[in-house]
C-alpha cells in the first residue's frame, strides 16, 4: 500500500529525499503550487541562506518544471483542470514515489488564519484523508493551536511519518 501525503511541488525540489523514499508514496499536490513553481524559479528572492544552495533549489525547481511540461506529463496535469478538485494520473518520480496533482480551489474556509496555498493544502488533506507534508513551523503551530482536523507532520520527520503508516497499516 502506497502512504499518501499532501505537500507543496516546490518541497520536491527542496527536498530530494522525497523523491528516494524506502517505500512507495504519493504526493498529493495542489496544482496552484505547481504554478508557483514558475515564480520561485523566475524570483530573484533567495529561497535559501546560502548562495550554493539557492542555485541548486532553483536548477532543481527548473528540472521539475521541465519534467512537468513533458507531453505526457502535460497531458496529464491539463485533464484535471476542468473540473474543481479532480486528481490526475500519476506522474512518477522514480521507482518508489509518484506525484497526483489536485485541482484544489481555495474556498475561504480558512482565510483568517491561512494564506490560499495554506487552505488548499488543508483542504486537499481533509477531502483526501492524508496528511500534510511541510518544512513551514508556522504552518504546523497555526494548524495546531487553530484545532483544524488534520494530521501534519514536518518534513524532518518523513522517515517517521513513512514508518508511522506502515505500523498502523499492520495493526
Amino acid at each position: 500500500m502506497s502512504r499518501q501525503f499532501v505537500t507543496e511541488a516546490v518541497m520536491m525540489a527542496i527536498y530530494g529525499q522525497l523523491l528516494v523514499p524506502n517505500s512507495h508514496v504519493e504526493y498529493i499536490v495542489p496544482y496552484t503550487t505547481v504554478m508557483e513553481l514558475y515564480e520561485l524559479r523566475d524570483s530573484d528572492e533567495p529561497l535559501m541562506n546560502r548562495a550554493d544552495d539557492d542555485r541548486h533549489v532553483k536548477r532543481k525547481i527548473s528540472e521539475l518544471i521541465a519534467y512537468f511540461e513533458e507531453p505526457l506529463n502535460a497531458k496529464k496535469i491539463n485533464r484535471c483542470l476542468s473540473v474543481p478538485w479532480t486528481k490526475s494520473s500519476g506522474i512518477l518520480l522514480g521507482n518508489q514515489a509518484q506525484i497526483t496533482i489536485i485541482n484544489s480551489v481555495d474556498n475561504a474556509t480558512y482565510g483568517e488564519l491561512f494564506d490560499p496555498i495554506e487552505t488548499e493544502l488543508l483542504l486537499a488533506s481533509q477531502r483526501e484523508k492524508a496528511p500534510i507534508l511541510t518544512d513551514q513551523f508556522e504552518l504546523i503551530q497555526r494548524i495546531i493551536e487553530g484545532g483544524v482536523p488534520v494530521q501534519v507532520y514536518d518534513i524532518d520527520d518523513f522517515d517517521f511519518a513513512m514508518e508511522e503508516e506502515t505500523f498502523r497499516s499492520s495493526h
